[in-house]
């Protein structure tokens, strides 16, 4: 019984080695080079991943730089232009100002009016005149007239109006005294009215004798005149500069202007030395036609005498 026990086992285990070797036989030879290969691959591709993923972030990178674009600025000087010129701008103006081709300073002529056609704009650009200009449009006349209406007048300052409120200005607080010293001439109509269009306002009194009243601007002074502080207001270096800047214009237009009127003369001479040069001009005719007209002086002077005899 124990030997049939044996040989069963011997049988199975032969079957057994059986199996595995046909397994190894069926398996392919190269099977470790071959997950090698799978692995390489693998890296390959992570590198041509990484490689790709490189150029899409570069193309994301140059995509996202906006390129300037010449005709986008060339079209906000031209709208700029047509909005601060109180004439129509034709194209041939325009294009020979900026140096720029007729049919370009056109075609933009063209888009802008298109775009100001929209109901959700408030002005229009027309061509006017054989020009174009910018201006409301007729069907918001009426709203605009009854908002207009409502505004407060324009600011306008005399001279002497605008000298006292560059002294408060530059020099506040300040009493009217002092303005009177600076100005030279007495200002009391002068400060009435700019305290009554608020541009000055009283800053307490000054601890002298009278106690005067001392001056200073107020915010309605910044609003008129563009500034947000009194920082802002033009130093003394920048009015020299600007003088000297004024100067140099006018001796720039003196010369053209002296060469002018020298040269008058001189067309002038010209002018009679041809008229002279030319037959049956001669210029002792005209003296009879003086004599004749001096005659009845002659016999008016002669005329009391005979009245005095008589």
């Amino acid at each position: 019984m124990t030997g049939n026990l044996d040989e069963m086992d011997q049988v199975l285990e032969d079957q057994a080695d059986t199996v595995s070797g046909a397994e190894a036989q069926n398996l392919p030879p190269e099977a470790p080079a071959n997950e090698d290969v799978l692995e390489e691959a693998v890296e390959h591709d992570d590198g041509r991943d990484e490689d790709s993923e490189d150029i899409v972030i570069a193309e994301a990178v140059t995509a996202a730089a906006p390129a300037s674009d010449p005709l986008a600025s060339l079209k906000a000087v031209i709208e700029a232009a047509i909005y601060i010129t109180d004439e129509p701008l034709s194209a041939q103006q325009m294009a020979t100002a900026l140096q720029e081709p007729v049919e370009t300073i056109q075609e933009i002529l063209r888009q802008l009016v298109n775009e100001y056609a929209a109901p959700d704009r408030g002005l229009s650009i027309r061509e006017l005149a054989g020009g174009y200009k910018m201006s409301t449009k007729a069907e918001h006349h009426e709203s605009i007239r009854r908002f207009v209406n409502k505004l407060q007048p324009p600011l306008k300052l005399s001279l002497a109006a605008l000298e006292t409120l560059a002294v408060v200005a530059y020099k506040q607080p300040i009493t009217a005294p002092e303005i009177l010293d600076v100005r030279g001439v007495q200002g009391a109509g002068v400060l009435k009215t700019l305290l009554d269009r608020k541009l000055i306002a009283a800053a307490g009194r000054k601890n002298v004798v009278g106690k005067p009243i001392l001056y200073k601007t107020t915010r309605e002074f910044l609003i008129q005149f563009g500034l947000n502080s009194l920082a802002e207001l033009p130093t003394l270096k920048e009015f020299e500069e600007l003088g000297r800047f004024a100067l140099s214009e006018n001796e720039e237009a003196a010369p053209a202007e002296t060469e002018a009127e020298s040269s008058a003369p001189e067309e002038a001479i010209a002018d009679a030395q041809e008229a002279e040069a030319q037959p049956g001009n001669d210029p002792e005719a005209a003296l009879p036609e003086e004599q004749t007209s001096a005659a009845p002086a002659t016999d008016l002077e002669e005329a009391p005498g005979k009245v005095e005899r008589g």
